[in-house]
């Protein structure tokens, strides 16, 4: 059945208004990184600076170490989606596969954990991590952040699995190959754009995370990005605007820009026409 003219048309008009919903924030901040103070104080703000200036972007360099504090970050969310990745993959290989008790208890895990606030896991991890003597490190941090992606993670990847075809599987058990050659040489090349999501989703995760970083990390030297962030709010609330706009800008160039790089592999449909009928 076809989709009408005003149908069409209400659609468009739906994923118009969304669009602007979720570029308002971007641009409005992206605004107020090049407005001067004079602009920022203004009483009737404008969306394009009358008089752009990179000041803020010098100034939030020279209060805060931002590249320092941006290093700690990447560092922090690559170690933290390679992990995760290799975690989940053969573990949701299981879980698809398997119709099994185990399969059905690791799948209600990944739907309960998602449902614990951070507030309700802080002391735990904070106790385990003390123990094991990882408290104010980026080690620490990464194995927090494996360990809160890994849920979801293994429930992206499972879905995965099970859209790839167990014909092929089963012709490379007829050829020879084990469970581990079927899974390195069939089933994971066909996992890569759910992989590539899946490491997507753990790198953004972990790089946007603010509050685990703020109680585990206490040395200035080893503070992620987002905490480096609230540096520019004065003890009393007030937020020197400008740097922090200038400052929170460049934070979120990263994310769109392995976005950017990689969201095709995210779409593409590489099981198509894999199997014969």
């Amino acid at each position: 059945m076809r989709t009408g003219t005003p149908a069409r048309v209400g659609q468009y008009t739906a994923l118009l208004a969304y669009l602007v919903f979720l570029a308002f924030p971007f641009l409005w901040l992206l605004s107020t990184a090049f407005k001067p103070p004079r602009e920022l104080g203004s009483l009737h703000p404008t969306w394009i600076p009358k008089d752009p200036t990179l000041a803020n972007f010098r100034q939030a360099f020279d209060e805060q170490p931002l590249l320092h504090a941006a290093l700690n970050s990447l560092l922090a969310a690559l170690a933290a989606a390679a992990i995760a990745v290799m975690i989940a993959t053969p573990m949701a290989y299981v879980v698809a596969r398997r119709r099994s008790r185990l399969a059905k208890a690791v799948t209600g895990w990944v739907v309960v954990s998602q449902a614990f606030p951070f507030v309700l896991l802080i002391i735990p991890l904070f106790l385990v991590l003390k123990n094991l003597r990882l408290i104010d490190s980026v080690p620490g941090l990464v194995l927090v952040y494996v360990v809160w992606a890994l849920p979801f993670a293994l429930w992206m990847l499972a879905g995965y699995v099970r859209a790839v075809p167990p014909e092929l599987e089963e012709a490379a058990a007829v050829d020879g190959a084990g469970r581990v050659r079927t899974l390195v040489s069939v089933t994971a090349p066909l996992l890569a754009p759910g992989i590539v999501a899946t490491a997507l989703f753990a790198f953004i995760t972990a790089w946007n995370e603010f509050f685990f970083a703020l109680v585990l990390l206490k040395t200035p030297e080893k503070q992620t990005l987002p905490v480096v962030l609230t540096h520019f709010i004065g003890a009393e609330g007030v937020a020197d605007l400008g740097p922090l706009a200038a400052a929170a800008f460049l934070a979120t160039l990263p994310s769109l820009v392995v976005f950017a790089l990689i969201q095709r592999r995210i779409t593409g449909g590489m099981l198509t026409g894999a199997v014969k009928s």
